[in-house]
Order: structure tokens, then C-alpha cells, then sequence
């Protein structure tokens, strides 16, 4: 499966990623250039991503893989099924990870 970014991964990138960080200020200027490559098998809400490298500056996460960001979610009644985590690879958004803490969450 590959295509353009689905709005519900853009959706979630957006509160993850914070403007007043200035890495995340550089992975958001590579949101509109995300395509979607694949999503987790098991059902999840995790999406790996990928995008033309030259037509974005990298954020200064490393050279490696990294959690750039992540977020604890939480339920209409304060309660925290899980996180998200977004990771970078070499400075460039990689994947977006939805992490439940519970079979009975969807993860969507």
C-alpha cells in the first residue's frame, strides 16, 4: 500500500508534534511530503511512512532511528489507553506508532 498521507495519520502528527520545539518545527515541514508506505498487519493504527529526502531539510534527530516525539492519549474520561510515538530515521519522519495498553482499545 503505498499513497498519499491518510488524514488521520496528519490528524495525529499535528497535536504530537510540537511548534514550539524546534525539531519538531523541521518534521513538520515533512508532513506534506509523507507518503503512506504501509501499516502494521496486526490491526493497529501504526503507519510507515517514507519521503523524497531531497525535497525536505532532515531535523536534527541523529543519524540513527529516534523517538522524535510521543504522546500519552487519553479517553473523553481522562483515562490513558496508550501513547503514540512518532519516529524519525537519519532526520527524516519514519513511522507513527500507536501503542495500546489494552486488547479491548481501538487503536484506529
Amino acid at each position: 500500500m503505498t499513497g498519499s498521507l491518510r488524514q488521520d495519520v496528519a490528524d495525529v502528527l499535528g497535536p504530537v508534534l510540537n511548534p514550539d520545539e524546534p525539531v519538531h518545527v523541521a518534521l513538520r515541514r515533512q508532513v506534506p511530503q509523507l507518503r503512506l508506505q504501509s501499516r502494521c498487519e496486526c490491526g493497529c493504527g501504526t503507519a510507515y511512512s517514507g519521503l523524497d529526502a531531497d525535497a525536505v531539510e532532515p531535523a536534527t534527530t541523529g543519524p540513527g532511528t529516534t523517538v522524535a516525539a510521543d504522546e500519552q492519549r487519553l479517553t473523553d474520561t481522562g483515562e490513558c489507553p496508550g501513547e503514540v510515538q512518532v519516529s524519525a530515521q537519519g532526520g527524516y519522519l519514519s513511522w507513527l506508532e500507536v501503542c495500546s495498553w489494552s486488547e479491548d482499545v481501538d487503536r484506529t
